[in-house]
C-alpha cells in the first residue's frame, strides 16, 4: 500500500476525518490506498500457462523438427518455459491456420469475435507454443472412406451410394415376451414393524 495526501484526499475522506481522534483542523488526511488486482499481459495465468503433470523439463527435439506448411491447422498451447514468442493469453487453446512460416516461428490466423463482429487476427508465435491440430482427423478419415466407396461403385458399374451423414434416429422397437405379473402395494402396518424390532 502507499500513502497519499492533499486536498482531494481530504475532501473524499471528510466523513472519516471527523472520526479520527486527535486530528487538528487543517491537517492533511492520510488515506491508505489498497492496490487492486494486476491487469498486466500475463495477469491470472498461474494455472492457465502451467505445464501438465510429468510434462515439465527439457523440450524434446521433435518439437523443433515438425514440418508445418501454409494452410495447416495448429493449436496454440503455451509452453511457459520459453518466454519468447508468447501469444496473448486470450489465444491459449485456440485453433488457427498457418499463413506464414519463418525461421523460428509461424504466423497463425485466428477468428476472434469482438462486439458481435468476427475479426481475423494474424500474429506470429514461436514453434514451442503450437502443436499440430487434430480437428480435421475425422473429416479426412470420412473423406477417404467416401472416396473408396465411390471408386468401388464405379468399378462395379453401380450408382454412387448415399454418403451424407444422418442424425441418429429413435431406437428400434421391440416386443416384451413372457408371462405378465401384476404387482400390488402392500399396506404398511406399524404394529408388525414394532413387533419385528422387539424380537
Amino acid at each position: 500500500s502507499r500513502w497519499v495526501s492533499g486536498r482531494a484526499a481530504e475532501r473524499k475522506q471528510c466523513a472519516v476525518a471527523e472520526l479520527l481522534p486527535g486530528r487538528k483542523p487543517g491537517e492533511p488526511v492520510l488515506q491508505e490506498v489498497v492496490m487492486g488486482a494486476g491487469q498486466g499481459l500475463r495477469a491470472k495465468t498461474r494455472d492457465l500457462f502451467s505445464r501438465g503433470f510429468r510434462q515439465k523439463g527439457v523440450i524434446p527435439p521433435s518439437v523443433y523438427l515438425r514440418t508445418l506448411k501454409i494452410g495447416d491447422y495448429v493449436d496454440i498451447k503455451v509452453n511457459s518455459s520459453i518466454h519468447k514468442g508468447f501469444p496473448y493469453k486470450y489465444y491459449q487453446g485456440k485453433t488457427g491456420v498457418v499463413w506464414n512460416v519463418t525461421k523460428r516461428a509461424v504466423g497463425v490466423e485466428i477468428n476472434k469475435i469482438v462486439r458481435g463482429i468476427q475479426l481475423k487476427k494474424r500474429f506470429h508465435v514461436r514453434i514451442e507454443h503450437i502443436q499440430p491440430s487434430r480437428c480435421r482427423e475425422a473429416f479426412l478419415k470420412r473423406r477417404a472412406e467416401n472416396d473408396a466407396k465411390r471408386a468401388e461403385a464405379k468399378k462395379k458399374g453401380e450408382p454412387v451410394p448415399f454418403m451424407k451423414r444422418q442424425p441418429a434416429g429413435p431406437r428400434d422397437g421391440f416386443e416384451v415376451s413372457g408371462a405378465l405379473e401384476t404387482v400390488t402395494a402392500i399396506p404398511y402396518d406399524i404394529e408388525k414393524e414394532v413387533a419385528k424390532k422387539e424380537r
